[in-house]
């Protein structure tokens, strides 16, 4: 007689479910690269057992996630120049100095074509530009 036809008699299935390793081990890698993703990598599983044991409830601590820390960025020291408007710069930086004329052979500045301005040194020259030759 069987006993699932006795009245009053109660006979448990198994408990044991089977594992399909295939599917089992694709939920592992895919577990895994989301934990990378989220940046927490110490809560991947680094062997396929240990994922196992994870997903039917066997394991009997859960892992703790242990936050990163960043370290301190490397900058390049460069040295440091002292610009136009730095304090204590008496020149005021870099700049060329202003070029000014101090000899007395120049008669003047005349203005030749296209609003050029040339300098006149002889009254020769002042007449070559008030007639337009170059």
């Amino acid at each position: 007689m069987s006993m699932h036809l006795v009245k009053g008699v109660y006979a448990p299935a198994s408990k044991a479910k089977k594992v399909d390793l295939a599917q089992m081990e694709l939920d592992w890698r895919q577990h895994n690269k989301n934990m990378r993703k989220q940046n927490m990598p110490c809560l991947q599983y680094t062997t396929l057992q240990d994922y196992i044991t994870y997903r039917t409830g066997k394991s009997k601590g859960k892992k703790e996630f242990v936050a990163q820390v960043a370290e301190k960025p490397h900058v390049r020291e460069s040295p440091v120049y002292p610009s136009r408007t730095s304090p204590g710069n008496s020149r005021g930086g870099f700049l060329k100095e202003r070029m000014v004329y101090s000899g007395e052979s120049m008669i003047g500045i005349a203005t030749m074509h296209k609003s050029n301005a040339v300098p006149v040194f002889s009254t020769e020259s002042a007449k070559d530009i008030s007639s337009m030759r170059r």
